[in-house]
């Protein structure tokens, strides 16, 4: 049974005053008496009113909501860029509205014209890993709200981006496992068609090269990075004649999966395979052996996008801040490549 919402002239008829007399005395206008805004609370209370906070937006033409989208909201790293996201945007007077996307493309879409219906003030963004067509991005341009993309995104659509080094990181970790003493290194990658990945596996590529290790097609592996991803792509690996020495992941949770089947087969890690993760998940310091991977700076990325964001709104122009943020990612050394 549906229950009709209360509104402002509800209120105006229960007090026989005006509707515009019970707006300015719930906005605490100070040619209101006390009393009449004490009445009007109190009625206003005991009807359930909430107020509109979209019809008011369409109103102000300011919502002081920030729409976030991330493609999981159980990672360590998005989850944390939310943290520190919002400890800025607080002190700045906005709420956050977060979703999430699965990785759907279809999903994030969704996501995209609900925070555009909410009338939020902007969009803070990581892309899924099924995003190829930007057009959704493109229409949040064209409605002139600022789009801020953070980790993953898209250079096509021209704007403000914060990350880290992916295609250095790589080079990073294949020195790391070269010094190390391996020489027949595997990448557990993610898709090239997004950025971040593709820049992962550039780097993975040249780096080999430049220290002219074996590049054979059967190392380098695209998948979607889940734990079951990474235990799926282990076993791949462990059927070639000529076995990998060193293992590089591009997300720990695909790393875990890897740890996992090298676990189950009694191969030693480090001393048969070493095995390097991307994220520096809590979990990596946890299980045993403890897991190298790659520090992505959460928080300073989640503070800096939404200062970018707060930019963005006080220059008015969207077209002339444009800039990338790029950060130097950190290597963790732990047990599995020591």
């Amino acid at each position: 049974m549906n229950k009709k919402r209360t509104t402002i002239k509800d209120i105006a008829n229960v007090l026989n005053i005006s509707a515009a007399a019970v707006s300015k005395a719930l906005h605490d206008d100070s040619r209101i008496s006390k009393k009449t805004k004490l009445e009007v609370k109190r009625v206003a209370k005991e009807l359930n009113y909430q107020p509109n906070h979209l019809a008011s937006a369409l109103r102000r033409g300011k919502s002081n909501l920030v729409g976030v989208i991330v493609p999981r909201t159980n990672s360590n790293f998005f989850s944390s860029v939310i943290e520190h996201m919002e400890d800025v945007l607080n002190k700045a007077g906005y709420n956050l509205i977060i979703t999430q996307s699965n990785e759907s493309f279809e999903k994030e879409c969704r996501n995209i014209d609900t925070l555009l219906f909410t009338q939020v003030d902007g969009i803070i963004a990581s892309m899924a890993n099924e995003t190829v067509d930007l057009s959704y991005f493109e229409k949040i341009k064209s409605n002139n709200i600022p789009l801020v993309l953070f980790d993953r995104g898209e250079n096509d659509l021209n704007v403000d981006y914060i990350g880290i080094n992916d295609y250095e990181s790589s080079h990073m970790i294949i020195k790391h496992l070269v010094e190390a003493g391996c020489k027949r290194i595997a990448h557990i990658g993610g898709y090239r068609r997004t950025r971040i990945f593709n820049n992962r596996i550039r780097g993975y590529i040249d780096a080999i090269k430049k220290h002219n290790l074996p590049h054979d097609d059967e190392l380098l592996i695209e998948s979607n990075l889940t734990l079951e991803d990474g235990r799926i792509q282990m076993k791949k690996l462990l059927t070639l004649k000529n076995c990998p020495d060193a293992i590089y992941v591009a997300s720990d949770a695909a790393a875990l999966g890897a740890l996992q089947v090298l676990n189950e087969n009694n191969i030693a890690v480090p001393d048969d395979i070493r095995l390097v993760g991307f994220g520096n998940e809590p979990f990596t310091s946890l299980v045993t052996p403890s897991i190298t991977s790659v520090n992505q700076h959460s928080e300073q990325i989640g503070q800096i996008a939404a200062e970018t964001f707060l930019e963005l709104v006080q220059s008015k122009d969207l077209k002339q801040t444009l800039n990338k943020k790029i950060l130097d990612a950190e290597l963790i050394i732990r047990d599995s490549s020591k």
